[in-house]
Order: C-alpha cells, then sequence, then structure tokens
C-alpha cells in the first residue's frame, strides 16, 4: 500500500532516508473478506431477498478484532482501498472473485473518540457517499433527514454543517441540492403551492396523509411501507437511528446497472462505549441490522458480543438466532494470524518472524537498502513477539538513536516501550487494569487465581478481562487463560506512566497474594495430582524468586515433586548466584532434573554449590545433601555417599528412610549382604523395602525370589499412586525374567518402557534397555554387540556406575552361553576396572561364575545364606539358556 510515515520522515535530516509505511501482507484477512463478501453478494442478488425483512438472521457483518497496536486500523484503510479498485489493493492480494454489478462503494469511518464520531456523522458519511456515487435524490431518506436537520439544527444549513465538519471536502456538496430536489419533486407530486412545499413540516404532513390515503401521486414512494411511521415519529436521534431502513429500501429500487452494495468498515468499535454504557453502540447496531443489503467490516479491540442473549434490553437484537455468525465456538480454536470464532469473527493475530522483518526492512529505506540491518532487525523481531505496535516504536527508538549520533545496536532495544501499556489498557475500567496487572504475575491463571491476586471478592472483573484479545485461550491447558508475552513483560518491566501505576510495595503485596492462591489451589485437591503439583510449584517458585518472598507451601511442594521420581523439568531463568533461599531451591530442583540428561559428576558439582550457599531450610538442606550423596554412589564415590546418607538418616526427617535404603545400596555395594539384608528388613513402605530385597536376591542369582519382590515392590507402587517406583521396580522385573523367561521379559520390558514414557528417568531406562538385551542373549549375529556397544556409549556418558555394571554383566551372559571365551575375557577385564575401587566386586565374581572360570583372588564378597549356592545359580542361568 502506497504512503508516508510522516512520524520517521520528520525524526531525521536526511533527506536520502526514505520512510514508507509499510502494510504487512495480511493476506487471510483478505482471503476471508472476499469469502464473505462473495456470499453476501450471492445473498443480496439472489430471488426473494427483501430489505424490509426484519425479523430474518444478519448475516452481513464480520469483525476483525485484536489486541492494540496489532494493525487493524492499518488493515481497515487497506481494505478500503483494496475493495475501491485495483490501484489500492496490494499486488499479492490478486484479483477478487466477486461480479462487476452490483457495484461495491467502501465507506470508512472512524469511532475514535479523537475523531468526535457520533451517529448523526456516522448516517451522513454512508448517505454523502452515495450522494457522491449515485448523484441522484434518494426521496423517502432524504425527505425525513431534512424534516430531522430542521428540528435538530434550527437555524444551520445541513449545507454549512458539512463545510464545516469537514464532510464535503471529502465527499463533495452534492448531498444538499439532492435533498432539496427530494423536496421539491414531492412537492410537485403532491401539488403543494410553493410557500408550503419549502415548508418541510408541511410537506411531510401532507406527504404522511397522502401514504395513508394511498394516492396515486405518491405511488413512487407508497412501496415503502414504514416512511409514514417515521415521519409522524418524534424527530429525534433514536428516530434517526431507523433512517437507514428508508436507505436500504431507496438502495434496493435502483435499477439493475445502477445497483450498488455499500461496504462499510466501522473502526475502532472499542470506542463506541462500555460494557454498561452501548448507547451508541445499540444505534450502530441498529444501522447494520436495518442495511441488510450493506455490508459491514467491523474492527477494534473485542469481539462483537451480539450474539449474547445476556445483552437483551442493552442491544435490540441480540442471541445467536439473530447473529448466527458472530457466536462463539464451544471450544475455541487454536489462535493463528488469521482465526475465524464462530464464522465471522477474526483475531487479528501477531505477525511472524518473516512478517516483522519484512516490515522492518521496508520501513526505512536508504539508496534502495534497508536501514535497520537483518542482526538488528532479528533481534528487534524476537522481542515483539510479532506485534506490530512494538516494531512502530522500534523504529521510532531507531531513529532518535541515529538522531543522537549513536549507531543502534542490539543492547538498544533490551529495554520495554512504556507506550505498550498505556495502549493496553487505555479502555480498561480501573477494576479490569488492576487484574490485568495481577494476572501479569503468571504466565497462565484461571479466574480463581486472577480474582484472589487482586484481592478482589468477585470475579466480574476477571471474567471481563479475559474476553480481551490481548488474553489468550486454551481450554485444555492446566490453567486456561494466559496474557499476551510482551504486554506481560512490559507490565512488569517498563516505567508505567499511568495515572493509576503500581508501586513496588502493590507488586509484593499482589505477588504474595499470587503465592497464597497458588498455594491453597494445590493443597485444595482431592489427591494426588502431579500436574496441578508441578504447575504450581513452578509459577510460585518463580514468584518467590522475583519477589523475594518466603518459600511457604513451597518446601512441602518440593518434595512432593521428589517423591515419585518423575522429575519434569521446572524451566526457570537460571540466576547468576543465589541470593535468596527461593532461588537456591529453584538451582536444586533444576539440577535434579537436569541429572537425568548430564553426567553425575556435574550434579554433584551444582548440589555442593547449592547447599554451600546455607540459603535452604534444614528440611530442603536435607534433600540436596540427599540426593548429593545418592550421585556420589552412582559415581562409585562410596565414601562420600556413605557420608551423606548417615547425615540425612541420621536427621531422621522426611528423606531418613530413603537414606537407609541407600545405606542398604552402599553395603550391597561392598559386599556386605547380611548388613543389606537386616537393613532391608527395617525400611517397609517408606524406604521401598521390597525393591531392597529384590535387589539382593538378584545378587545371589535367586531370581524367583527376586521376582516376587520387585512384583511387590510395583504392588506398592501402585497402590500409592506413586509412578516413578512402579517404573522401576518394574524394570528391575524385567531384567531378572531377562535371565529366566525371555518370553515373559519381551512383556515386561515392553510395559517398563510404557511406564517410562511419560517419566524422565535416566537410569531406570537402562535398566529397561540392559533387560531388553539380556533377554536376546545367546543369539547368533552382530546385533547383540551393537546393541551393547551403543549402550555403553550412553552409559559412559551419563557416569551412571551402577548401569555400566548390569550392562557388562548382560555381555558376560550373552558370551559365556555362546561359549565365546575370548570375548568373556574382554567383558571380565571391564568389569575389573568398573570394579577396581573395591566396590561391586561381587559382579566380578558373578560374571566369573556365568562363565565357569575360577575367582582370581578369593573373593571379599560376604553372601547372605549359603554361599555356596550361588555359584551355582548364576551357572544354572548359562546352562539354562543354552
Amino acid at each position: 500500500m502506497a504512503g508516508r510515515d510522516l512520524r520517521a520522515l520528520f525524526s531525521t535530516n536526511d533527506r536520502q532516508m526514505e520512510a514508507g509505511e509499510a502494510f504487512t501482507d495480511r493476506h487471510g484477512q483478505w482471503q476471508f473478506v472476499q469469502t464473505a463478501l462473495a456470499e453476501h453478494l450471492a445473498r443480496v442478488t439472489a430471488p426473494g431477498f427483501d430489505v424490509e425483512d426484519l425479523e430474518a438472521p444478519r448475516t452481513n457483518v464480520i469483525a476483525f478484532y485484536g489486541v492494540g497496536g496489532i494493525g487493524k486500523s492499518t488493515l481497515s484503510r487497506t481494505l478500503e482501498a483494496a475493495l475501491a479498485g485495483a490501484d489500492g489493493r496490494p499486488a499479492r492480494w490478486g484479483e477478487p472473485a466477486w461480479p462487476a454489478r452490483p457495484a461495491l462503494l467502501p465507506v470508512r469511518i472512524d469511532l475514535a473518540r479523537a475523531a468526535g464520531t457520533d451517529f448523526e456523522r456516522v448516517l451522513l458519511t454512508i448517505r454523502l457517499a452515495l450522494a457522491a456515487h449515485h448523484g441522484r435524490p434518494l426521496p423517502a431518506f432524504d425527505i425525513a433527514l431534512r424534516r430531522y436537520w430542521e428540528h435538530q439544527h434550527p437555524g444551520e444549513s445541513l449545507e454549512e454543517y458539512l463545510a464545516r465538519g469537514g464532510l464535503a471536502g471529502r465527499f463533495g456538496k452534492a448531498l444538499p441540492q439532492q435533498v432539496q430536489a427530494a423536496l421539491g419533486d414531492v412537492a410537485q407530486a403532491l401539488m403543494l403551492p410553493g410557500s408550503i412545499g419549502g415548508a418541510v413540516g408541511q410537506l411531510t404532513s401532507a406527504l404522511t396523509q397522502a401514504l395513508r390515503e394511498r394516492r396515486q401521486t405518491v405511488r413512487a414512494l407508497a412501496g415503502c411501507a414504514r416512511l409514514a411511521d417515521l415521519l409522524e415519529a418524534e424527530p429525534d436521534v433514536d428516530a434517526l437511528s431507523y433512517y437507514p431502513h428508508l436507505l436500504a429500501w431507496e438502495l434496493a429500487q435502483m435499477p439493475a446497472d445502477k445497483q450498488v452494495v455499500p461496504v462499510i468498515l466501522l473502526d475502532t468499535f472499542e470506542d463506541t462505549g462500555t460494557r454498561t454504557h452501548r448507547d451508541l453502540e445499540r444505534l450502530l447496531q441498529r444501522l447494520v441490522w436495518l442495511m441488510p443489503g450493506a455490508f459491514f467490516i467491523v474492527t477494534g479491540r473485542g469481539r462483537l458480543q451480539w450474539a449474547d442473549p445476556a445483552l437483551e434490553g442493552q442491544l435490540d437484537f441480540t442471541g445467536p438466532s439473530a447473529w448466527p455468525g458472530l457466536a462463539e465456538q464451544a471450544v475455541p480454536a487454536p489462535r493463528t494470524a488469521s482465526t475465524a470464532t464462530g464464522g465471522r469473527q477474526v483475531l487479528i493475530g501477531d505477525f511472524s518472524a518473516d512478517d516483522c522483518d519484512d516490515y522492518l526492512a521496508r520501513r526505512l529505506v536508504k539508496d534502495g537498502q534497508p536501514l535497520i540491518g537483518p542482526e538488528l532487525r532479528a533481534i528487534i523481531t524476537a522481542r515483539s513477539h510479532g506485534l506490530p505496535l512494538y516494531l512502530d516504536l522500534s523504529v521510532l527508538r531507531f531513529l532518535e538513536l541515529r538522531r543522537a549520533g549513536r549507531t543502534p545496536a542490539p543492547e538498544d532495544f533490551d529495554a520495554d516501550f512504556p507506550a505498550l501499556i498505556t495502549r493496553t489498557v487505555a479502555d480498561l475500567t480501573p477494576d479490569e487494569r488492576h487484574i490485568l496487572r495481577s494476572v501479569s504475575l503468571f504466565d497462565a491463571f484461571d479466574l480463581e487465581l486472577a480474582t484472589r491476586t487482586a484481592g478482589l471478592t468477585h470475579q466480574a472483573a476477571a471474567a471481563r478481562l479475559i474476553e480481551r484479545p490481548f488474553i489468550q485461550h486454551d481450554p485444555f491447558a492446566l490453567w486456561s487463560y494466559n496474557l499476551h508475552a510482551l504486554i506481560r513483560s512490559t507490565l512488569r518491566t517498563a516505567d508505567d506512566a499511568t495515572d493509576d501505576r503500581w508501586t513496588d510495595a502493590d507488586w509484593r503485596a499482589a505477588a504474595t497474594r499470587a503465592l497464597d492462591a497458588l498455594g491453597e489451589q494445590w493443597r485444595g485437591t482431592a489427591g494426588p495430582d502431579r500436574r496441578l503439583l508441578v504447575g504450581c510449584l513452578r509459577q510460585g517458585l518463580a514468584l518467590a524468586r522475583d519477589h523475594r518472598l518466603d518459600l511457604g507451601w513451597i518446601t512441602d511442594a518440593a518434595q512432593a515433586y521428589t517423591d515419585d521420581y518423575v522429575w519434569e523439568p521446572l524451566p526457570l531463568p537460571e540466576v547468576d548466584g543465589p541470593t535468596t533461599a527461593a532461588d537456591a531451591l529453584a538451582e536444586l530442583l533444576a539440577t535434579l532434573a537436569r541429572r537425568q540428561h548430564e553426567h553425575r559428576s556435574r550434579t554433584v558439582e551444582r548440589l555442593t554449590a547449592v547447599l554451600a550457599t546455607g540459603l535452604l531450610p534444614a528440611e530442603l538442606t536435607e534433600m540436596a545433601r540427599y540426593f548429593q550423596a545418592k550421585a556420589h554412589r552412582d559415581l562409585g564415590s562410596t565414601a562420600a555417599s556413605r557420608d551423606g546418607m548417615q547425615q540425612v538418616a541420621a536427621a531422621g526427617g522426611r528423606y531418613a528412610p530413603d537414606a537407609a535404603r541407600g545405606l542398604a545400596h552402599l553395603a550391597r555395594a561392598a559386599g556386605d549382604f547380611p548388613t543389606a539384608l537386616t537393613t532391608a528388613h527395617t525400611l517397609g513402605w517408606p524406604g521401598r523395602g521390597n525393591r531392597v530385597f529384590g535387589d539382593i536376591h538378584f545378587a545371589h542369582g535367586n531370581m524367583t525370589a527376586a521376582a516376587i519382590a520387585y512384583t511387590a515392590a510395583r504392588t506398592e507402587a501402585e497402590q500409592h499412586g506413586n509412578k516413578g517406583e512402579q517404573a522401576i521396580a518394574q524394570a528391575h522385573l524385567a531384567l531378572t525374567l531377562a535371565f529366566t523367561d525371555p518370553a515373559r521379559a519381551e512383556g515386561e520390558t515392553a510395559y517398563a518402557e510404557q511406564l517410562l514414557a511419560s517419566l524422565d528417568q535416566r537410569a531406570t531406562l537402562f535398566t529397561s534397555q540392559i533387560a531388553d538385551l539380556a533377554r536376546t542373549a545367546g543369539r547368533a549375529g552382530d546385533e547383540f554387540t551393537g546393541h551393547a556397544d551403543h549402550l555403553r556409549t550412553q552409559i559412559g556418558a551419563s557416569g551412571i556406575t551402577t548401569a555400566a555394571l548390569l550392562l557388562e554383566l548382560a555381555v558376560t551372559f550373552h558370551h559365556a552361553v555362546r561359549g565365546d571365551e575370548t570375548e568373556v575375557h574382554e567383558a571380565l577385564h571391564r568389569l575389573a576396572e568398573l570394579t577396581a575401587g573395591g566396590d561391586h566386586a561381587y559382579y566380578l565374581d558373578i560374571a566369573h561364575h556365568m562363565a565357569g572360570l575360577p575367582l582370581h583372588t578369593p573373593t571379599s564378597v560376604q553372601w547372605a545364606g549359603d554361599a555356596e549356592a550361588v555359584p551355582a545359580r548364576w551357572r544354572d542361568l548359562v546352562t539354562a539358556r543354552r
């Protein structure tokens, strides 16, 4: 669209710079207009269409709505130009598909308060456009208009008013002459004397009487059934709002070669009133209803609510039966750049990254090249979140920096624009503004959270706010609503120049209420809800960290997060050195989640750093120390692990049973199975005792007892709703059966993988994969070796020693079954390296037993029960598999 960006042009002395008014392609919206308008033209030209039918549903309006600065007015102006002719149509939009007749007459009307547009001016604008287009009177409407004018503007001629208001300059001066011609024609038809014909009141009285008496002299107007009623009504603004019916009737009387369809574009519709004061909106809705042959394109910040039956009484025509195209869908579709809700309402979405780049490249040009370079355009695009207003403000900042003699750099665009706040809150009520700032604390919210955080006792303001286009709705999300990302960021970080801006104390108080509301939602659930737990924990941690709040319920939530061994990610921006308990807890939980994807040595480093801050309360310090000890055990650092586990167990807190289990594992790693077995008897469900029994029986080659123990562990986990523990027990059950019953192991492994699909347990995943490998032990071919090599690489990157030991045990089993002595010795060598520190030496013993080889040195392992039975059990597994 051709044009000049005058603000940019007058912001620099560089006359070589071209400042164009860039219009980024809204092809989707143009396609929508084409389709809707083609359907409308087909309807109004079909036989049986009647403009005087006041009961038929109306489909002659579409609406584009979106946040302030999204480009609605630019779209409205471009649509007006495109409908006026090919010269004003963007090249990429292409030719429209509708016929040449009836002709289209686009009329754009800005309803912004600054434009001072009232209903009288709206109707005059439409009539003026028709006067300029047709050049002929429209008697029914013109006589009623003249009568209204005489009563409402005594002493001021219509010609003077049009000249003073600027309308005559836009549309010409033909209307007053056409009105006068209409009066003269009627006076002549009624054979009135010249003096009476000039008196509008007497003329309309005579015309009304003639219409009532059905005289032949006024048969041309007699077809307008409601003309007499309108001429008898008090000529006030309310009566004026029914005159569009006369306009519609006159247009319908035009001969075929003169037919015209007005396309009326009503922009800035949000300025027509509020949700409780809809006086102007009521008159405009009446205009749309009474002109079914015209087509209306509304642009504004909110969707049209005319299909809402609750507005009955505020508006004349309401409900989905009256406006079938404006009704909302039961389940909103995902919002895209062009999303129709209910058929006739379209959300104007954010620009795509390509659109943003194109906009910035074409706004400022010098010597045929974009003035804003590609790197800077990419930075601005990323920060804009696709909001055109942000792009526009960035262009002005770019020019301001050049004017100051600086070369604009990426860091110059790190700050937000306060103007975004002003534009966003401009048409909100005080309560809605308060709610808006409150919900900016959340990345997602519902009505309850919004209302509680604002400190209000009623949800009405929140319910109104969520209908705004800058609030996005996902009915399938945990919390259904979220605020546009850029608006949220700006509200929280930019300098707020509005009269009701919040102080730091206001923000902290709202954050405290938000944190309390989240805690109540989490504690108020009827049963375990992992999704709600993670959501509340993620948002609560961010609030506590950003506003330096006490942890409160977050401590309990963090401990509940670790109980199930699920380890969902908690994506929070990293801080450069924790300074509060919330900082330290965020780093602690992030480390626990990340340990599934990084080497355990890195986990130890992170947890050691968290503990060193001393910021965590005692119960969370215990949590960090337990998982630090667990990571040490995974690395094979037995002494450090034992020290940590003993400290946690001695504290007797929430993690004491876990630490006791850890000590049992360490006893097993040291080859002290009697101690491990004694400890296992004290654990019960809190310490996952059945799983520990299974580990001990497995090491002894007692696969039947191990399978029973692991099955019991899985059942316990199912009864407690602990999916993480259920997956661990299932993976170990699959591994046990992989040595004894390959056919059954296949199904158990598949079930383990199914459980793990929704979890993030790296060590357990390795156990399941090793089980799948072990059940194929003894088969010919290179598939086993290739699979084992791949697993060895992955396990090596994780630093999980126990997984590496299990893998080499499965490899030894495979080669022992096949009788491949060379490969057996290779596996024994790798096991010797893994157990060189003295821990897990029993794995090397078991491998020798499977291969039928003597131990090189006397064993240090203390088996529980009959030690002589252990070698035979493992050797029998090899024999059975053969």
